[in-house]
């Protein structure tokens, strides 16, 4: 092992030499030229996406710094994903952050920089294999966040989300501080693959062991959003700017997904029937509450806040399923389900906030159901793309959303749990309720709003690929699921 390889690190790097270059040269643009920062930005993320491009067509693991950054297949396919994640999320973000101030000469760049220092705290939870480099990552990352949504300081709401966010936010860092401290003192060690040697070894008080999973789990299920520390979710979603609730509900859920593989499969493996069975609860409780109550918004941000929490019910159904792993693909293939599970509601979940951009503009929120009312009206080709993605996440073939269900739900039959399918598949019923709501205004109901909707081309084009992407691979869903598979079997057997 080479404890000095900066190779794995390029990426990284790159992209920290980047955002510091664009910082500094949005200092000398006008807000006319802002256009500048925002093609440095795609093209940062372009460059960053070769280098992990790469690494991942390499299909090899290699660690560095001590043991504490690994560069294997897993993290480098999240990583390819963040970047796209991200990409899209700037271009739907344009013109609504230029019509509400977010890129006047007040504030500069600094939704473009933010976003960019938060995708390489991600990055870096994403490769993390030590416990500082996990809490780096996180810290990095959430940093910028509280940032973001305090980005319009004249808003009250905006203002109110971000103090929600920043003090729930620190409880989460507690708890992943309180957990790590357990466990360091029971291990005597950072480095993951120590603490499963260790774990393993029958030397350490269990208890002591189960103490720190539980705070090291609850500090998760906070940045998952799931039940019972979503209390941020729905507010945090509502009074951010919606730019802004994409880059918090989007990307980042790749990223915990990739350090709840590190913690509790690398590093925890040993004790999985313990944060086995915790898991079962935050997916369960998840599915209840983030389902029933959704159909009481009338927000829509709101109600896929509460579709979020759901959404991360069925990720932690997919977690839970790998520790049992007698389903036909292993451990692997339920873990693999998990990963095209989170890929999945981030590559939906984009272009309905991306939706409910097109719809607002100056002085205008499109945040409420009646908002979608005749939308096939006044836009039937929009209707079109909304109703695929509400469709996707709702679960209806042949949205990739169906897809990504049924390969959870497959992991989790296979362990023999027939009674926690039948639950997730009764609240996948319930929930979608609410998604064909959405439906039903766009196409049944008469419009409230006559307003021409105003487009920029480069939103219109990816917006519906971005739907387009959602049938195909629904339909073809076959060659992302192999790639997880590959990726997560290398993963775990390096």
């Amino acid at each position: 092992m080479n404890t000095t390889n900066m190779i794995p690190l390029y990426a990284e790097v790159f992209l920290l030499v980047a955002a510091s270059a664009i910082l500094l040269i949005d200092m000398f643009l006008s807000e006319g030229k802002r256009s500048i920062t925002y093609i440095l930005s795609l093209l940062t993320l372009g460059v960053c996406a070769w280098f992990s491009l790469a690494d991942f067509n390499a299909g090899t693991t290699v660690y560095t710094f001590s043991n504490m950054f690994v560069s294997d297949p897993m993290s480098n396919l999240l990583k390819l994903f963040t970047y796209l994640a991200v990409a899209i999320t700037l271009v739907y973000s344009r013109t609504y952050a230029t019509d509400r101030g977010m890129l006047s000469d007040n504030l500069g760049g600094e939704f473009y920089v933010l976003a960019l220092f938060s995708m390489l705290g991600q990055m870096v939870m994403i490769s993390a294999n030590n416990f500082l480099t996990i809490y780096l990552g996180v810290e990095l990352m959430s940093l910028a966040l509280y940032a973001l949504v305090a980005l319009r300081r004249d808003n009250v709401k905006a203002t109110e989300a971000a103090m929600k966010y920043f003090i729930l936010g620190a409880m989460a860092s507690g708890f992943l501080l309180y957990g790590i401290s357990m466990l360091y003192g029971a291990t005597g060690t950072l480095d993951l693959t120590l603490v499963a040697k260790a774990a393993a070894s029958g030397t350490v008080k269990p208890t002591i062991l189960v103490f720190g999973i539980v705070f090291l789990v609850a500090g998760l299920a906070f940045k998952l959003g799931a039940v019972p520390f979503h209390m941020w979710v729905p507010d945090v979603y509502q009074g951010s700017p919606t730019a802004v609730t994409l880059l918090l509900g989007g990307a980042p859920k790749l990223a915990t997904f990739a350090i709840c593989i590190r913690l509790l499969v690398e590093g925890l493996l040993p004790l999985a029937i313990d944060w086995q069975q915790m898991l079962m609860v935050l997916a369960v409780m998840s599915l209840a509450v983030g389902n029933l109550t959704a159909i009481a918004q009338t927000n829509i941000k709101r109600m896929l806040a509460y579709s979020t929490i759901a959404q991360m019910g069925f990720v932690l159904l997919g977690l839970l399923a790998g520790v049992v792993g007698t389903n036909s693909s292993g451990a692997a293939g339920a873990y693999s389900a998990a990963m095209y599970y989170a890929i999945t509601y981030v590559m939906t979940t984009l272009g309905s906030f991306g939706v409910i951009m097109l719809l607002a503009r100056a002085g205008f929120e499109a945040e409420e159901l009646a908002d979608f009312k005749g939308l096939s009206k006044r836009s039937p080709w929009f209707a079109v793309v909304m109703s695929i993605l509400m469709f996707s996440l709702a679960g209806v073939p042949p949205m990739m959303g169906f897809a990504a269900k049924f390969s959870v739900l497959n992991a989790v039959l296979g362990t023999g749990q027939i009674w926690l399918t039948l639950v997730a598949v009764m609240f996948s019923l319930i929930g979608a309720f609410y998604y064909l709501r959405v439906v039903k205004m766009m196409w049944f109901d008469e419009p409230t709003d006559n307003s021409p909707i105003v487009v920029n081309t480069d939103m219109s084009i990816v917006l519906s690929l971005n739907a387009i992407g959602v049938v195909v691979m629904g339909m073809l869903p076959g060659s992302l699921l192999n790639v997880c598979l590959d990726a997560m079997r290398k993963t775990l057997n390096s």
